[in-house]
């Protein structure tokens, strides 16, 4: 194993995981910038983080008729979610199971009653069962069932939301109750009645930043004071503070009776790895930071308004909202800059102020920890989310086999096998 490798990655056996924090007095160093530049890291973690773990999606609600469709793309996996003849939400990969061409070519939303590709006419049900394969019906072996849509693993929430894992295996590796157990039944969401909320809009907001990067400075508000003037009006930032559990981040403080009088108070939760859901009186904010590359990423958003609440209530929040998310976005422009020129390594965080930060780079660390020695064991990239190939593919197999033997002996120094 390429020892080089491994240091520059800090998983060297004289490189130990940097501690949690031991008390409040003593700082802890972030994770280096390499993670947040390197190629390398961002496969990695395509590999370890995006293709096996649960990510929050969106609100069921937005799929209210059979046939409607979203699609998403996340780390570079392209998928879409559709409500079936049976009510069910159902996720697949948009790939052909022929030669691969996606399945829905726009972008966005919309309604079909069946899925085709227009390649070669390959068509599926909305539960992503082969329909028609013309010509395929005449040959000995072929399999309808064996050639549906890559089904992608979905969970609705208690509170409607719609969550994805994209593990091939028939089971998830990782249980979404090992990280979220509960998550959508916090005391603090009592007050709101989710049935109550309608998609008013969204938008995105594009930037050469890595996606880790938008996730530190989202869970902190160490730089609130400095940055967003907006913010005292519905944080009271003496007493903002944040939970950590699991695979989530909520962060709360205590409201002034001016706040609560307007509907200003708010529930912010931080759902490992890449998304978060603010809550309030008058609108919620579904919030993805949805990586494009090592230092490429959008900030998308959807803002759902309480169909009770008056114009004046809804746009006082949420265009405050839309400015600090405008705000966040230079700050995390500015400091990937710096990350990309190669002089600064890493910095020191506080432990009570930046404690969210602090538990997501140390999930981040965890994930891409274990999955590297996964691999390093194996001796190959191991990616979930990968096609399972039947059984009477065993040509396929072998052909796999020699093109991951070449891939390995170009890559061997970067990739440490």
């Amino acid at each position: 194993m390429a020892t080089s490798v491994l240091h520059y990655f800090r998983f060297g056996n004289n490189t130990p995981r940097e501690p949690a924090p031991a008390n409040s007095n003593t700082s802890v160093r972030a994770l280096p910038a390499s993670w947040y530049t390197s190629p390398e890291m961002y496969e990695l973690e395509r590999r370890a983080i995006f293709s096996k773990r649960w990510l929050f999606i969106t609100h069921s609600s937005r799929l209210k008729e059979i046939g409607d469709w979203l699609r998403y793309e996340v780390a570079g996996f392209d998928f879409f979610l559709t409500r079936d003849r049976q009510g069910n939400i159902n996720a697949f990969h948009n790939v052909c199971r022929h030669r691969a061409y996606p399945v829905i070519e726009k972008q966005g939303q919309g309604n079909n009653k069946i899925l085709s590709c227009r390649y070669h006419g390959w068509s599926y049900g909305l539960n992503g069962n082969l329909a028609k394969a013309p010509g395929f019906q005449e040959l000995d072996g072929f399999k309808k069932e064996q050639n549906g849509l890559f089904r992608i693993h979905v969970r609705v929430d208690g509170n409607g939301f719609i969550w994805v894992n994209m593990d091939a295996k028939e089971t998830p590796e990782v249980p979404w109750e090992e990280h979220f157990k509960d998550v959508d039944k916090q005391d603090r969401y009592h007050p709101y009645d989710f049935t109550n909320y309608d998609l008013d809009h969204t938008y995105e907001l594009d930037g050469k930043y890595n996606w880790k990067i938008l996730a530190d400075n989202f869970n902190e508000c160490y730089h609130c004071p400095t940055t967003h003037p907006d913010i005292p009006t519905f944080l009271n930032l003496n007493s903002f503070d944040s939970d950590v559990k699991d695979g989530h981040i909520q962060h709360h403080c205590v409201s002034t009776p001016e706040q609560i009088a307007r509907g200003l108070n708010v529930a912010s939760t931080y759902y490992f790895p890449n998304a978060s859901m603010t809550v309030s009186t008058h609108f919620i904010m579904v919030q993805k930071f949805l990586p494009k590359g090592p230092n490429k990423s959008s900030m998308a958003y959807e803002i759902y308004r309480n169909r009770n609440s008056s114009d004046e209530d809804f746009k006082l929040i949420s265009e405050m909202y839309a400015r600090v998310m405008a705000e966040d976005k230079v700050l995390c422009d500015n400091a990937q800059k710096n990350l990309d020129r190669g002089v600064f390594v890493n910095g020191e965080l506080h432990p009570k102020f930046e404690k969210a930060p602090l538990f997501f780079q140390s999930t981040v660390r965890d994930v891409i920890t274990d999955h590297f020695n996964q691999e390093a064991a194996e001796g190959r990239e191991i990616w979930p989310a990968k096609q399972q190939l039947p059984g009477n593919a065993q040509v396929s197999e072998k052909d796999e086999d020699i093109c991951a033997s070449l891939a390995c002996g170009l890559k061997k120094e970067g990739l440490a096998w």
